[in-house]
C-alpha cells in the first residue's frame, strides 16, 4: 500500500481538504482485489473524514463518482443497502430479512483491466432481454424481502459468461452454489471473488461446505449485507 499522498484515502481527503501534518492510519477488512469495492472504501472514508474536519455534514457522492469513475460501488459504501445506480440518484432499498452471504475469495487476482476487456462490445439482444428480466426479478425479491424471487433474479449473460475463462474455478463454483446450501450466486464486480447469496440461518453451513470444496485456492468469508451505510465517529482527543 502507498504510504504517501499517492494513497487513495489521502488522495479523496484532499479533494476537500490539505493533508498538510496530518497522519493518516487505515484499517481495512476489505480484500484489496477481487471484485469487492476496497477502492470506494477508501474513496469514501477520505471524503468522509476530510468533510468532517472541514464543514461537517457535506454530500461527497459527486466527488466520490468522479474519481471511482463510477456510482455504483461509492454509492454502496455510502448508503448501505442495496443500490441502483440509474437516472439522476441512487435508489436504496433495505437489506431483507433473514438473507445474508458468503464471500469465495480466490488467492489469485485478475486484473480490472483484463476482465473488461473479456467483454464484447455488443451483446445478442435475448441475452439483453434476459438480464432485464433478471434485474426485474431481483429488484422485485428485494423489495418484496422474498428469497426465492432473489433467487430468481441472479441470472446474468452480459458479464459472467464471457469472463469465466479468467476465473473457471469461480465461475464453476456460481454454477454449483445451490449443491453447498446456497439460493444462488454471483461474481463480485468483475471478479474472481464468488458472492454466495443463502439464509441467515444456513449461512454457516454454506460457509464450512464451501471452505472444505476450496481448500488451497480461496478464502472462505461470512458477510452480512450492511443495512448502514457510511459512518464518521469523532476521535477523542
Amino acid at each position: 500500500m502507498p504510504r504517501d499522498r499517492s494513497n487513495l484515502v489521502v488522495r479523496a481527503f484532499e479533494r476537500l481538504w490539505p493533508a498538510d501534518r496530518l497522519r493518516f492510519t487505515v484499517r481495512s477488512q476489505i480484500p484489496l482485489s477481487g471484485g469487492l469495492g476496497s477502492s470506494a472504501a477508501a474513496v469514501v472514508a477520505g471524503l468522509l473524514a476530510a468533510a468532517q474536519l472541514s464543514a461537517g455534514a457535506r454530500d461527497v457522492l459527486a466527488p466520490a463518482t468522479e474519481i471511482e469513475g463510477h456510482p455504483d460501488n461509492v454509492a454502496a459504501a455510502l448508503l448501505g443497502g442495496f443500490v441502483i445506480c440509474a437516472g439522476p440518484a441512487p435508489q436504496r432499498l433495505e437489506v431483507p430479512r433473514g438473507l445474508s452471504g458468503v464471500l469465495v475469495v480466490p488467492d489469485t487476482a485478475v486484473p480490472t483491466r483484463q476482465a473488461r476487456a473479456a467483454l464484447p462490445e455488443r451483446v445478442a439482444l435475448g441475452d439483453a432481454v434476459f438480464n432485464v428480466g433478471a434485474a426485474s426479478l431481483l429488484t422485485l425479491g428485494l423489495a418484496r424481502q422474498d428469497l426465492a424471487t432473489i433467487a430468481a433474479g441472479l441470472g446474468d449473460r452480459l458479464h459472467q459468461p464471457h469472463r469465466a475463462h479468467l476465473y473457471p474455478r469461480s465461475a464453476a463454483l456460481r454454477e454449483r452454489a445451490t449443491q453447498y446450501g446456497g439460493i444462488g450466486a454471483t461474481i463480485s464486480g468483475a471478479g474472481p471473488t464468488v458472492l454466495v447469496w443463502c439464509a441467515d440461518d444456513a449461512r454457516d453451513a454454506v460457509a464450512t461446505r464451501l471452505q472444505a470444496a476450496t481448500e488451497g485456492w480461496a478464502a472462505v468469508l461470512p458477510v452480512d449485507f450492511a443495512a448502514r451505510g457510511a459512518q464518521v465517529t469523532p476521535v477523542e482527543p
